[in-house]
Formats: structure tokens, C-alpha cells, sequence
């Protein structure tokens, strides 16, 4: 059965450790980047995009931000996706 059952999504959300951290502007307003939302595609590559929260305060929409090309967020998002594989093979059903 396990074959034939169709996973539409799998995403995990991942803490970006503060010496890590980066700022990006949306709009005119400056953003402090602290979540990583990671997807598995269909084709087995990993595809993220960063989330935080306007650096005046406030409230602010959900928006997305690119990841910039660092080795060091490349290695994180690699290594949350081995890390949440792990625990979704260690998972005791429902309960």
C-alpha cells in the first residue's frame, strides 16, 4: 500500500540560528530573517525560503523571502532536512 499512497507535501520550518541571521527589505520596510521554510520536491531537491518579522516592529504580512547563496544556509537547510528525515523515521504513530 505504501507505493500507491500519494504525499503532496513534506516541509519543515527551521529556527535560523542568530550568527546566522540576515536582514532584506520588502516594500520599504527592513526584515529580520529568523525561519526557514524547507520543501521536499518531487525530484528529491530541497527548495527553502526565508520568513521574519519587520526590524521597526509591528505587524506585517507573511511574506517570503529568497535565501541568499551561503554555503553556511545551505549547509543548515541540509542538515534540518537529514535531521528531520530522522525523526520522521523514528515517528510512534498517532497517539
Amino acid at each position: 500500500m505504501s507505493d500507491d499512497l500519494e504525499v503532496s507535501a513534506l516541509a519543515i520550518n527551521v529556527t535560523v540560528p542568530e550568527a546566522l541571521r540576515w536582514t532584506d527589505t520588502r516594500r520599504g520596510q527592513e526584515f529580520a530573517l529568523t525561519t526557514l521554510n524547507v520543501r521536499l520536491l518531487p525530484d528529491g531537491h530541497l527548495a527553502a525560503k526565508a520568513y521574519g518579522r519587520p526590524v521597526g516592529g509591528g505587524r506585517s504580512g507573511y511574506v517570503s523571502f529568497s535565501v541568499p547563496d551561503r554555503p553556511e544556509l545551505a549547509a543548515l537547510i541540509a542538515d534540518a532536512a537529514d535531521r528531520a528525515a530522522g525523526l520522521w523515521a523514528a515517528h510512534r504513530g498517532l497517539g
